[in-house]
């Protein structure tokens, strides 16, 4: 079938927690070692989330504990897990056997 060569395929939602850290990076653009709302927005954006910019929003509002806009400290890396884990249906588990 000729559709089927058009289709593109979803990058994996299972991964380990320093994939996870590594996937967030790679959308770090200014390099400062934090994430802010729009890269959290392009990093969702390309795995193919429908409304990627309001679940980066949500995301911010649930693991941003000093409201600084950014994603800084491990405590927020930690609640970032937990909303990609019950809110994006991502799977991340502590070690890669």
């Amino acid at each position: 079938m000729a559709f089927m060569q058009c289709l593109e395929m979803h990058p994996s939602r299972e991964m380990t927690v320093d994939e996870f850290k590594a996937w967030l990076q790679q959308f770090d653009t200014n390099h400062d070692g934090q994430i802010s709302r729009r890269e959290l927005n392009n990093a969702l954006h390309s795995m193919r989330t429908w409304f990627a910019w309001w679940k980066a929003r949500q995301a911010m509002k649930a693991a941003d504990v000093n409201h600084d806009g950014r994603i800084d400290n491990g405590m927020e890396i930690e609640k970032l897990f937990n909303y990609a884990q019950q809110r994006l249906h991502m799977k991340i588990c502590q070690s890669d056997w």
